[in-house]
């Protein structure tokens, strides 16, 4: 499955309802940003995320870890957890396990995430590597111990080690050991090379509990999603889907197609043909179905009014779900494979196998899957 991202308690574009009609059950958002607006205190007065945002599906949350890179000149990081600079007005927070999964006890998240130390997966410093691994061991300790609600919110701990593949295999054993509901493998999508984030969850997947959900965070391009699937991964989120329709770009089978290009100012066509997205699909002579979005609308509004980036969102979030639906179906009917071969000789038109990305042919090879075979 995957999870758009609602970071601030709002999908940037879309209406909770609207988000709904996507088909979307499970979004994320981020307890750090929360924590600092609107704040515990008025979280735990409206009852919690799921009241404040009209949202009636599950919420999973971040823990706030992740800002520790993308927030780094706003952080110090040490043993009792990370103090920040509010980016607001500069005031002082301090993030603790504690105090982690208390804010995420007051937001009410279906699935709350562990606090965890994170660092770029490209970093060198191996020592720093290790320290980061076994203190977010060390820290899932502290959260389980500070977690209130561990019948109604499941807390799932988050496997890190950057590219080290043995230090990796390490904290999945001290991972699986605390039984959480879901685990997570943390710190990827942070500048590394594809085949080696395909080596680092490959070598995590078979390690973690059979049952249980494996969550890979912040990973969000099509072609990554249904690789990770094959190499044993259950769920994603990322921005990518939703801030790429901001920039006037859909999502399509065939690609992202850059719809602001002057070749589309006169293409009346949907956005995708066959889309059952409501932007894509035809109004009903009853006044029921779609909206019948054509390229041209984008194109001439792309840049200039909201409703491009509005539409555009909409059309990217149902492909996103609409994929993972089908890979789901795919699974179930025992066709993986075929899919596989599928989605790639979408991506790549005219069966342009020499296109085909090496990281993905070798990690499809890897299981089982030859992408450049003539098997249907």
């Amino acid at each position: 499955m995957f999870m758009p991202v609602a970071t601030q308690a709002s999908l940037k574009g879309l209406t909770p309802e609207q988000l709904e009609e996507t088909g979307c059950r499970l979004c994320l958002n981020n307890t750090y940003h929360l924590g600092l607006k609107p704040g515990q205190d008025v979280l735990a007065a409206v009852g919690g995320a799921h009241k404040l945002q009209g949202w009636n599906h599950n919420i999973l949350t971040d823990s706030g870890g992740f800002q520790m890179v993308s927030l780094l000149d706003l952080a110090t990081i040490t043993e009792e957890g990370v103090k920040f600079l509010s980016p607001h007005d500069g005031t002082p927070m301090l993030l603790t396990p504690e105090h982690s999964i208390h804010l995420q006890n007051t937001i009410g998240s279906d699935i709350m995430m562990q606090l965890d130390d994170v660092l770029v997966t490209t970093s060198p410093d191996a020592a720093r590597m290790r320290e980061a691994m076994e203190r977010s061991v060390r820290w899932l300790d502290r959260c389980l111990a500070a977690h209130r609600n561990p019948g109604t919110q499941n807390l799932f701990c988050i496997v890190q080690g950057g590219l080290d593949l043995a230090m990796r295999r390490e904290c999945c054993a001290a991972m699986a050991a605390r039984d959480t509901p879901g685990i997570a493998i943390g710190g990827l999508s942070g500048g590394e090379a594809k085949a080696d984030y395909c080596a680092v969850v490959a070598t995590c997947t078979p390690l973690l509990p059979e049952l249980k959900p494996r969550y890979v965070m912040g990973i969000g391009y099509p072609e990554d999603l249904v690789v990770s699937v094959a190499l044993g991964a259950d769920m994603f989120d990322c921005v990518w889907p939703t801030r790429t329709a901001r920039f006037g770009n859909a999502v399509t089978r065939r690609g992202v197609l850059n719809l602001r290009n002057a070749r589309y100012a006169a293409d009346f066509g949907p956005v995708e043909e066959g889309c059952g997205c409501a932007c894509c699909r035809p109004a009903g002579s009853d006044g029921t179905g779609g909206m019948g979005v054509t390229r041209a609308f984008i194109n001439h509004n792309a840049s200039k009014e909201t409703v491009a980036a509005h539409l555009l969102t909409i059309h990217n979030v149902w492909y996103m779900l609409d994929l993972m639906r089908r890979v789901r179906d795919a699974i179930v009917a025992d066709e993986f494979p075929a899919f596989l071969r599928r989605f790639f000789a979408d991506l790549y038109p005219d069966n342009q196998k020499a296109d085909y990305p090496d990281w993905a042919v070798n990690a499809l090879r890897g299981v089982g899957v030859d992408l450049l075979s003539d098997e249907t």
